[in-house]
């Protein structure tokens, strides 16, 4: 008999044999999908070992029903991608490989062609252009790109108009635009528009970028923002293109692939572009993977998933703001996007880079231990100095909504001289507490250890932890008082207080609330950067890659928050973010200005941040994080746990504490921290509670992980709860 070895999108971390199909042996490759018999069901596997003889009388296994691909779909460099996360994070590989495929692919679906379609104006299209309403501008704007460009591929038609896809579908139902046959691909590379002269320091760091050669190395670019990152991963890649590779760079979220991938497709043409997101209909996407997989595809723009699009020719990984928290997944395969792309890079031999003005510690880390080559840029391409940055003690200071009259004063100063401000306050909503002034009850969440944040615009309390939606009270469950009052402030709360004091104003609030699509987005960041928006009061959103000309002001309302967080990355992140933030104003030649509201004026890592920068900042935490023996001086791992009642999750984090295999004569220790109730112990009506191991050996901990896996798998199985293992967690919530 002969078996070939299946993984299959299912919990479980095995493989499963099938008897390989007479006559299919060779075709039944590792990679290739195959339609199996699973329990009662039939699903969509893949191969994942080579057909073998076995010779075992009584050894009964279910037949291969279908193979699905006449050679592998997942390319061996992709599966060993998948292998290797499937083990370093202790998941099951059928669901590692599922997280890799699209959809329809994981689905079984047939690969459709992915020749490019190629659009033009119809005679109807023309005549539609001419008579189109003012108030159609995205109408407008998709025929005029299409009419000035005579032809274009859908590609660079979406690249460059994000917010355009049902736009699109209207006009090829209408009539307006029609398909034509692709276009031959460009014989040789050229760039669609001409490279920009650079800067003392750019040069500087583009030389340094040239000396590795062609071999592996992983490049950390350490530099402000403004001091054109962008612009040298764009040479890098013209480098990678002419030499006929292909390009992959990631962004940490959805909002910031659109600027990126059309930065991109300005410098190389939109048909050599796509981005690759979640954002993106699954069918699209498909066609994105199979174009790259097959080489027909330069450039993919992409979030933390498009790490896993294979390459037919890789030549060039790109990670930008690589300190994001955004580029590690939170459930399922709980991965780290930015330590995959490095390690594909090794695997692949080619150069990565990693670029941040406020890189993580890891990643400096790494750069101090000679693994990263450390590339500093201090100064923006334009000739200003930073931005002022002002620490504003609100002790004994009357707020207005959480205003002091000083940050207002400043708003009104920059607005009323024809520039653009920003207030930032990560804290989405109206406020956080909902009080009874009459008892002093406030309203909690049913299913979590929380308060429901009062959302005014929607009139509705909202759990951000748990999704609960719940209309505003009358009056308070408690007394039956009236007298409800919203305490504290949210994004909303601070936009109401600007449309007060500047009525005259456009005032947009910028939230995952507010903004829910990525075409709403990139229809607002256009208006911002025409300057037909004033004043923009946002959340993290606003902190990450925006390129506003107009903006000098930016003021952030509490930055007290993440001063006493649970979590020992907080204070690394509050850095991060009031850097980022600081670092989007005055980009345009003029200098801009930043207050930090606090009641902490003298809270010594604060000041330091201000008066010194981040590099300094950085280098301090990096010390503390050495004396208390934690990332990035230590590796972590998380068991969660989940269940209806906590002294069940107690149990069998206890259970499973008492079966982790015995440390080796000689080899480092793995402290084990806990079981102990997480830092919000009920979410979503379960009780939550964790076991953390850390270990200054990333070795030894794995290989005491991998053994400890089957036993835990066992207890878990008993015991009927839920659980994850989060391999270098994000946080220790």
């Amino acid at each position: 008999m002969k078996l070939v070895s299946v993984a299959i999108d299912a919990p479980l971390r095995r493989l499963f044999d099938y008897e390989a199909p007479r006559g299919l042996e060779s075709q039944l490759q590792p990679g290739v999908r195959v339609s199996v018999p699973f329990g009662r069901r039939s699903v969509v596997g893949i191969v994942a070992g080579d057909v073998r003889e076995v010779d075992q009388p009584g050894y009964d296994c279910k037949p291969v029903t279908r193979v699905l691909d006449a050679a592998p779909l997942i390319p061996a460099e992709l599966m060993d991608l998948c292998r290797w996360a499937a083990d370093y994070y202790q998941h099951p590989l059928g669901e590692v490989l599922a997280t890799a495929l699209p959809g329809p692919l994981r689905r079984g679906e047939t690969p459709k062609a992915a020749a490019e379609p190629w659009l033009r104006l119809s005679a109807a299209g023309v005549n539609t252009l001419a008579t189109l309403p003012a108030r159609a501008a995205v109408q407008r704007s998709l025929l005029e790109m299409v009419h000035g460009a005579g032809s274009v591929s859908r590609a660079e038609l979406l690249t460059r108009l994000p917010n355009a896809p049902a736009t699109l579908r209207k006009a090829l139902t209408e009539g307006w635009i029609e398909i034509f046959e692709a276009a031959p691909a460009r014989p040789d590379f050229a760039l669609a528009e001409a490279e920009p002269g650079l800067s003392i320091e750019q040069a500087a760091t583009w030389a340094a970028l040239q000396s590795g050669g062609s071999a592996f190395r992983s490049s950390l670019i350490d530099g402000v923002t403004g001091s054109g990152k962008t612009e040298l991963y764009l040479r890098l890649a013209a480098q990678a293109l002419a030499a006929g590779r292909q390009v992959l760079v990631l962004a940490p979220e959805i909002g910031l692939t659109p600027q990126l991938a059309e930065r991109f497709a300005a410098r190389f043409g939109g048909s050599a572009v796509a981005s690759f997101h979640s954002g993106i209909r699954e069918t699209e996407r498909s066609r994105i993977w199979m174009a790259a997989r097959d080489g027909r595809l330069r450039i993919v723009v992409g979030t933390r998933s498009a790490v896993f699009v294979p390459l037919a020719n890789p030549g060039l990984i790109i990670v930008d703001e690589e300190h994001d928290v955004s580029y590690k997944q939170q459930d399922g395969l709980r991965y780290a996007a930015r330590d995959l792309a490095v390690l594909r890079a090794a695997k692949l031999g080619i150069h990565v880079v990693l670029g941040s003005a406020t890189p993580s510690l890891e990643s400096l880390h790494n750069a101090q231990a000679g693994r990263y080559a450390h590339l500093r840029m201090s100064q923006r391409v334009q000739a200003t100095p930073p931005p002022r940055i002002a620490l504003l003690d609100v002790r004994h200071r009357p707020l207005e909504n959480g205003l002091s009259e000083t940050m207002v004063d400043a708003v009104d100063r920059h607005v009323s001289a024809g520039n653009q401000a920003l207030l930032f306050l990560n804290r989405r909503g109206y406020a956080p507490v909902l009080l009874c002034h009459d008892c002093g009850h406030v309203t909690p969440c049913p299913n979590c250890d929380a308060r429901l944040v009062l959302h005014r615009a929607r009139r509705r309390l909202v759990c951000h932890h748990c999704g609960l939606v719940t209309p505003v009270p009358e009056s308070c469950v408690d007394c039956g008082g009236e007298n409800l009052v919203p305490v504290g402030q949210g994004t909303e709360r601070i936009e109401d207080a600007l449309r007060l004091r500047f009525p005259e104003a456009r005032i947009e609030r910028v939230d995952s609330d507010r903004l829910r699509s990525g075409a709403q987005m990139a229809t607002l960041f256009a208006d911002v950067k025409r300057g037909a928006v004033n004043i923009l009061v946002g959340t993290q959103v606003l902190a990450k890659g925006h390129d506003f000309a107009g903006l000098t002001f930016a003021g952030l309302v509490d930055v007290d928050q993440a001063l006493f967080g649970t979590d020992f990355r907080a204070i690394e992140r509050m850095g991060q973010l009031v850097t980022q933030v600081a670092g989007r104003v005055g980009r345009a030649g003029q200098r801009g200005e930043v207050i930090l509201q606090t009641h902490q004026p003298e809270h010594a890592l604060l000041n330091e941040l201000v008066t010194q920068g981040y590099s300094s900042f950085a280098n301090t935490l990096l010390a503390e994080r050495r004396s208390y023996a934690l990332p990035p001086y230590a590796s972590l791992a998380l068991l969660r746990v989940e269940a209806k009642r906590e002294d069940l999750a107690l149990q069998f984090l206890r259970m499973t504490r008492a079966v982790l295999p015995e440390p080796r004569a000689g080899e480092a220790a793995v402290d084990v921290l806990g079981p102990a109730p997480a830092t919000m112990a009920r979410r979503a009506g379960f009780q939550r509670a964790q076991l953390l191991l850390r270990s200054t050996s990333r070795a030894v901990l794995h290989r005491r992980l991998a053994e400890w896996m089957p036993e835990l798998e066992v207890i878990a199985a008993q015991k009927r709860v839920r659980w994850s293992l989060d391999i270098d967690p994000a946080d220790l919530f």
